[in-house]
């Protein structure tokens, strides 16, 4: 009898924290297929991991990660919305679903997401980049750029942000200085940066 109790016993507790582990290894199992490109496959697991925990904020998360990758984007909307709400303190959900929005070109939308992230994580480049990006499509030069000088004072090698704000720049009247952040970029490794000078800063036409 004694040993029908210990046995009892254990598969009380050990219910709870195989339920625990068995969500997060088929949401692990849906990082590493997202990571491969296999967005559906990813979304799979990451189904499985919701239906065995329905609060697994970061599965929601995830998912809508795959789904942005197969440019489900108001689906992936949902998806990010409903971490948000399972777990307010998320920065990543935020910026996440800020980038679905712009997507679907919800710039307005997207800003708020990412100030949302900026205030629960002020140190975050990557919000400021995004958010100077949203300003960028709004044609909101200013705002933008201050975004950009942001993301740059937090993380000094961005290139990302220096190419961008050379862009903001240059499309605001700043062509010298404009041209200058996209040699910064060009320094720093910009793939294509060289190419952008010669047609913003020399007005030289593409081939």
């Amino acid at each position: 009898m004694k040993i029908i109790f210990i046995l009892i016993l254990l598969i009380i507790y050990s219910v709870p924290q195989g339920f625990s582990q068995t969500a997060e290894s088929y949401s692990e199992m849906g990082v590493d297929k997202f990571l491969k490109g296999d967005y559906g496959g990813a979304i799979q697991d990451f189904n499985k991991a919701i239906e065995l925990n329905p609060k697994y904020a970061e599965a929601y998360e995830a998912r809508a990660g795959a789904k942005v990758g197969l440019r489900q984007y108001n689906e992936a909307i949902l998806d990010y919305s409903k971490a948000i709400e399972l777990k307010p303190s998320l920065p990543s959900a935020y910026i996440g679903r800020g980038k679905a929005k712009g997507a679907i070109k919800d710039y307005t939308g997207a800003i708020q997401d990412y100030s949302k992230a900026i205030g629960l994580d002020p140190d975050d480049s990557l919000a400021y980049l995004a958010r100077g990006l949203a300003k960028g499509n709004m044609s909101e030069y200013k705002g933008a750029i201050e975004d950009f000088n942001k993301a740059i004072q937090l993380k000094p090698k961005s290139v990302q942000a220096y190419y961008n704000r050379g862009v903001a720049k240059i499309l605001s009247g700043q062509k010298d200085s404009g041209c200058s952040d996209l040699s910064r970029a060009s320094e720093l490794g910009y793939a294509e940066d060289n190419e952008d000078i010669k047609n913003l800063c020399t007005g030289s036409p593409k081939k």
